[in-house]
């Protein structure tokens, strides 16, 4: 049975904070937008959901159309639904995070996004609508949940060093951590798996490559272990 509403009804939109990892720093994926309102300005990816489109449906397909990107691991942040956010109309929009690997995605401004690139996360300009808040808010969440769910893997690549492990932790944290017992402690956690290989074409001594075994933490998870870090 179809229903007709007579009251106004708010837009809805999706928009993605997509964090990267470097040699340098924690980056952030950011759209140059090329319509009214704030055109030429730098914003989030993202846009309006269609009629019958999820969500999170929404959010993957602006951030493919935008940025190329598709694939990655998407989650959930925060809804900000403030009446004056958008100047166009009442546009409530539900924000998402994602965190990929720079070296593994190849990024294409597409749509309306006259141009993407990485900012580091420490010299992001001035963001269009409420994108500053938006991009604050995720990084507090990436800051907390690395701690505790191990989705910083995601930002690595398949093989990493213990060394790069150790970075991304001390780039996300702003800190630095005792190397001895970081590595002990993730060690001793049993969920990387040691490979027979080593860097390749490295300055430096060749280190021991390992990587993320999810499977084994997905099972360990369900009898009730714990990720901390």
């Amino acid at each position: 049975m179809k229903y007709t509403y007579t009251h106004p009804r708010p837009a809805v939109t999706a928009d993605c904070v997509v964090f990267g990892l470097d040699d340098e720093d924690l980056k952030v994926l950011l759209i140059q937008r090329d319509n009214a309102p704030f055109e030429g300005c730098w914003a989030l990816p993202g846009g309006f959901a269609r009629v019958g489109e999820a969500i999170e449906e929404t959010a993957r397909r602006e951030l493919a159309e935008e940025t190329g990107l598709k694939g990655v691991f998407l989650e959930q942040l925060y809804t900000f639904g403030d009446p004056h956010r958008d100047p166009r109309e009442h546009v409530i929009t539900v924000a998402y995070f994602a965190l990929v690997n720079l070296a593994a995605h190849t990024v294409r401004p597409d749509t309306d996004a006259r141009n993407a690139a990485w900012f580091e996360i420490e010299d992001v300009p001035e963001l269009a609508f409420d994108h500053n808040r938006i991009l604050q808010t995720a990084c507090q969440r990436l800051r907390g949940k690395i701690r505790y769910v191990p989705i910083g893997f995601e930002l690595l690549p398949r093989k990493f060093t213990l060394r790069q492990l150790q970075q991304l932790y001390e780039k996300i944290l702003d800190r630095t951590l005792d190397k001895r017992n970081f590595r002990k402690k993730i060690l001793k956690m049993d969920i990387l798996a040691e490979l027979d290989e080593i860097e390749t074409d490295v300055a430096h001594r060749a280190a021991r490559l390992y990587s993320f075994d999810k499977r084994k933490y997905d099972r360990m998870t369900e009898e009730g272990f714990n990720f901390e870090l």
